[in-house]
Formats: C-alpha cells, sequence, structure tokens
C-alpha cells in the first residue's frame, strides 16, 4: 500500500512524460489511497489539461470516470489537526499536508512527483520514477 498524491493518479491516467513512471508505480504496488482532497485537485488538473489544449472535454471525463473507477474505496480521511500541524512543520500547503498526514496515518510511503513534498519529507515522500524503479 502506498499514498498517491493528485501528481500520480494524473500521471497515470492522462498521457505524458511521466506516465509510464507511474505505470511502473501501479505494476509494483496498485494498493493507492488518498485523502478525498484528491478529487477536487484531479478535477482541476483536468480543466487546466483541457484549457491547454492537452485533452479534449471528452477525453478530460473519460479520465474522470477511470479515477472515480480507480480510487472508489480508497479514501483516507486525515485528521485536520495534524494536517494544520504538519503543514506548518514541514512548510507545505494544507492541500499537500493532507497528503503527508494520510501517508503517515497509514503508515506507508507517499509516492509523489512534488519536489517540495520530497524536500520537505524525505524520510516519507518518495519520487514516482525511484519506486517504480524498485530504489
Amino acid at each position: 500500500m502506498i499514498v498517491a498524491d493528485t501528481n500520480l493518479i494524473s500521471y497515470l491516467l492522462i498521457d505524458g512524460d511521466r506516465t509510464e513512471a507511474a505505470r511502473r508505480t501501479w505494476g509494483r504496488d496498485s494498493d493507492w489511497r488518498a485523502p478525498p482532497l484528491w478529487r477536487s485537485e484531479f478535477l482541476n488538473v483536468l480543466v487546466v489539461s483541457v484549457r491547454a489544449g492537452v485533452l479534449d472535454p471528452p477525453a478530460a471525463e473519460r479520465a474522470w470516470t477511470a479515477a472515480i473507477s480507480l480510487m472508489t474505496g480508497r479514501e483516507a480521511q486525515p485528521v485536520g489537526q495534524a494536517v494544520l500541524r504538519a503543514a506548518l512543520r514541514d512548510g507545505l500547503s494544507a492541500y499537500d499536508a493532507q497528503f503527508v498526514v494520510t501517508a503517515e496515518q497509514l503508515d506507508v510511503a507517499l509516492v509523489t512527483g512534488d519536489r517540495k513534498i520530497l524536500r520537505a519529507r524525505p524520510d516519507l515522500a518518495i519520487c514516482i520514477e525511484d519506486f517504480g524503479d524498485g530504489d
């Protein structure tokens, strides 16, 4: 089991530079968890992707359907006070701290492409490429 941040979910479902690394991560461990926040963040990724011409609206809707199917039953709500403490302690946004706290609560790695999280929590977070390659 791992905590997958929105970046990882996005890389898996939207073809791009890190899609192969996300697929290797899925191949290594397909038991992904995330705080419910991932939904709002992923919807925003889809909107930005459509506006940038990366996806057309039907492709964005297919990606949303695939993401919901992938993550149904895999959400874990972090404790709010712990999120606040983690954000302040680690210098992260409350949004990023939700993924950190979810990983802490589940006692698993947070697999991410977010450099700020990787720098703030090297004890907990692992880069998508490193995890997918088995490092």
